[in-house]
């Protein structure tokens, strides 16, 4: 009996350190519908994208599983950078400007470049950046209604833009916590 309970209460424990607060998509408070369920998509993709990685220290931060590799902080930086450009090619149909390709160029290209930049920073160094992005991202979306989330912006609609922030981010997802297993 006292094994049964030692075992229940270990997978007790370990459930709840794995699972996720949110079970259901639903649109927060003050958001439409569509863009309401994106965001409710974005934070829960965001919440999982940073339990890979928050218990990093820098060394795990700056880790690079070859030469050719990005670390996970350089990562984090990237959905940041990805997300601001989406912002501004969503709610101002443009392309970044040179100030903000002189501050999100190298984390949005990654490479050589950001492999040496990115490094000596603890990983809430990039999750904050991340975190302001994204609160921005939310206040722009709040503005918005879903007859504006439908319209396209070029050659994509503006849900499927945002969409594609999201898939963006479990892809990014995988592959750190793919590192955070090799680290």
């Amino acid at each position: 009996m006292k094994k049964y309970f030692i075992i229940t209460t270990f997978l007790i424990a370990l459930c709840t350190t794995f699972t996720y607060a949110q079970y259901t998509i639903e649109p927060p408070k003050g958001y439409s519908q569509d863009i309401g369920n994106m965001i409710s998509m974005l934070d829960n993709l965001k919440g999982r994208v940073e339990r890979n990685v928050s218990n990093l220290d820098v060394e795990g931060t700056d880790f690079l599983l070859d030469e050719n590799a990005n670390s996970p902080g350089a990562i984090i930086y990237h959905l940041a950078a990805t997300e601001a450009y989406y912002q501004v090619y969503t709610f101002e149909g443009r392309q970044f400007n040179k100030e903000e390709e002189k501050m999100w160029g190298t984390a949005l290209s990654l490479g050589e470049k950001a492999r040496s930049e990115y490094k000596g920073k603890p990983i809430d160094y990039y999750l904050d950046i991340f975190d302001k992005v994204r609160a921005k991202t939310k206040a722009l979306l709040k503005e918005k209604d879903d007859e504006w989330f439908a319209e396209s912006n070029g050659t994509m609609s503006n849900h499927w833009a945002w969409f594609h922030v999201m898939e963006h981010q479990a892809n990014h997802m995988g592959q750190l916590a793919l590192i955070r297993k090799r680290i």
